[in-house]
């Protein structure tokens, strides 16, 4: 899925956060980086279509006008669009407590209304959280429910993958590995992948291409 961002703006806080030229072309892998408190979380869930723009030049997310859709309001016709169209891996994992590892990766591909399971095996074995299909999210470790997060995100093949600090709680090793797996599945399957970090050269290990936050006070603009 290719992304087009141009002229999209959102203030808050005090920051006003300015996607001026942020293209991705189908397929591509990229890293937003910068320090904490520049707005990238900001920027990926307007790439998302989670946050109301401001300002919108051009939103279009492959062949949605997503700028369009905020403009007349049609939030039915967004959740739909992120549901079907968006995969997105949280910072925290955000898996749901009172499902087991199995209930939550397949939770995406349920809501969708897909019949079985999809990709789930082959994911689940890549990432190496086969063994731990029965368990609950309290029974796993950080780097565990991390993995879990990418499998539910992926398993309904969306062909757009966002990704918000994915390792900032692992250690270097795990992280490294982590964000490594998340990248292949991700090249694998030809979908368009931007994660967000504050470690350039933990991204750049990983195959991703740098797209820089630049600050001034007040505002952060980015452009690829």
């Amino acid at each position: 899925m290719i992304v087009e961002a141009i002229g999209v703006e959102k203030s808050r806080g005090g920051l006003t956060v300015a996607l001026d030229h942020l293209v991705l072309p189908a397929g591509s892998l990229s890293a937003l980086i910068g320090p904490s408190g520049c707005g990238k979380s900001t920027a990926l869930d307007l790439v998302a279509a989670t946050l109301r723009p401001d300002r919108s030049l051009r939103l279009r997310l492959g062949d949605t006008d997503v700028g369009l859709l905020w403009r007349r309001q049609a939030t039915a016709a967004l959740i739909a669009w992120r549901a079907s169209r968006l995969g997105y891996v949280l910072q925290t994992g955000g898996l749901l407590p009172a499902l087991s590892v199995r209930e939550n990766i397949r939770l995406s591909r349920r809501l969708l209304g897909l019949e079985g399971p999809g990709p789930e095996a082959g994911v689940a074995q890549r990432l190496g959280i086969g063994h731990l299909l029965g368990r609950y999210p309290a029974a796993l470790s950080i780097g565990e429910r991390q993995r879990v997060a990418i499998a539910r995100a992926l398993v309904h093949e969306p062909p757009l993958v966002l990704a918000d600090e994915p390792t900032a709680a692992l250690d270097p090793a795990r992280a490294a590995e982590v964000l490594a797996l998340l990248t292949d599945l991700t090249r694998e399957r030809g979908a368009t992948l931007l994660v967000v970090t504050h470690d350039a050269e933990l991204a750049q290990r990983a195959g991703l291409r740098l797209i820089a936050c630049h600050t001034t006070p007040g505002r952060t603009a980015i452009t690829s």
